[in-house]
């Protein structure tokens, strides 16, 4: 009798796993397809390839800064237009008369080389893709800078020369100016320099005004050089290719930030959320370790670089290059031009119209005060009896007119 109870129970508990084991499976399973999407990388190595293209063969200074210089893409394009209108000057020089700029110092550095600068703005999405990787992915980034240039070695296009040292340390390849105190930036054709290139489905990026920068200039092994930069004091940014981080010359930095962010011992290059401005993060871990910061920036600093420090970097939706978080940030312009619009409707009373069209928040003190005289010579006609005049564009009717315009201020806040 007991022999057969045992092997009932042990029936039962057999069916029992049989139940329940494809339930366990499926849980962990799910629970190792979540964790697996969790860890996927943002961008893969064949697209970080194809997107570092362009500057992998930059000096290791230059690079570095660019690429901290990418993460805030529109303090890149207000930096550019500041440059043009200083006559693309480049250099120290350059260097010396933007501190009074509130960008990010790796942006501000970026004057000193305008073509560099140029190119980012031209192409913003392409820079804003690439702050994106940096920010998500910096060790993939670097990784990929030295797989770029060990093909262009491979294909004979990176040696040391007159403009740069090329020096290979076990498997990194460091690539520095051949004069401290100059620094060329080279041009170049991604399809060109690499050789054969290894991904068919991710062609390397490249922007064509490049081949523009050094005009009269050869290419010799796919790359050409124009007149080197004295730009020693915009130079801050290194690469730590064993640690996979960038390191900051704390003392250059300093020189180019007011504020002193970088202190002590620390010198290993952080983010600064408050230059972001609205554009949003990519990647919900870049989003878990900025955008709280981004959020609870002062607003000075979220808001005022990005609205221009000159007049033609107000209206920045008329600009091919944007994309769709910068049109963001043109919202409030743009409301505040339709309030002055309705500010000036021909009800309103001749002293609101006068007032200056670029301030919306005029427009609300004038209907204001108009909606208060109104009040009162309407307290003085009950007062004293007198029956108010029949006119359209006087007496309380123009009281109603400012009101109106009052109105339109009031939408435009």
């Amino acid at each position: 009798m007991m022999k057969a109870f045992s092997r009932f129970t042990m029936t039962c508990l057999a069916a029992s796993f049989a139940c329940f084991a494809p339930a366990i499976t499926q849980s962990v399973s799910a629970q190792n397809t979540s964790t697996q999407t969790t860890q996927a990388p943002v961008f893969s190595n064949q697209e970080l390839d194809a997107m570092l293209a362009p500057v992998a063969l930059f000096p290791d200074s230059l690079l570095s800064q660019v690429l901290m210089a990418a993460t805030y893409p529109l303090e890149i394009v207000q930096a550019t237009r500041w440059s043009k209108s200083s006559g693309n000057q480049g250099g120290d020089a350059a260097l010396a008369r933007v501190s009074d700029q509130t960008w990010d110092p790796s942006v501000q550095s970026l004057v000193a080389f305008p073509q560099v600068l140029a190119m980012m703005s031209e192409q913003l999405d392409w820079t804003q893709t690439l702050g994106d990787a940096f920010l998500a992915q910096q060790g993939d980034v670097m990784d990929s800078v030295q797989r770029l240039r060990m093909q262009a070695q491979r294909a004979g296009n990176l040696s040391s020369n007159a403009q740069q040292s090329v020096v290979t340390q076990g498997q990194t390849i460091v690539i520095e100016p051949a004069q401290p105190t100059v620094i060329y930036v080279p041009a170049y054709n991604p399809s060109v320099v690499y050789g054969a290139w290894p991904y068919t489905a991710y062609p390397p990026m490249y922007y064509p005004g490049v081949a523009s920068w050094y005009p009269g200039q050869a290419f010799v092994n796919g790359l050409a050089w124009g007149v080197g930069v004295a730009a020693t004091a915009a130079i801050f940014g290194g690469f730590n290719w064993n640690n996979r981080n960038v390191n900051i010359n704390v003392n250059n930095f300093n020189r180019i930030n007011r504020n002193n962010v970088y202190s002590g011992n620390n010198n290993t290059w952080r983010h600064n959320p408050a230059h972001r401005g609205s554009v949003a993060y990519r990647d919900n871990a870049s989003r878990e370790r900025f955008a709280a910061n981004q959020r609870s920036a002062p607003a000075a600093a979220r808001n005022a670089d990005f609205r221009g420090h000159a007049p033609q970097t107000v209206n920045r939706a008329n600009d091919a290059g944007f994309n769709r978080q910068a049109s963001a940030i043109n919202r409030q312009p743009d409301v505040a031009n339709r309030a002055v619009q309705r500010d000036n409707l021909p009800q309103r009373a001749p002293q609101a119209a006068a007032a200056p069209k670029r301030d919306a928040f005029k427009g609300v003190d004038a209907g204001r005060q108009q909606i208060d005289r109104g009040r009162v010579s309407q307290a003085a006609a009950n007062h004293s009896g007198a029956q108010r005049p029949n006119r359209p564009n006087g007496g309380v009717g123009a009281g109603g007119g400012g009101h109106r315009a009052g109105g339109g201020g009031i939408g435009g806040r």
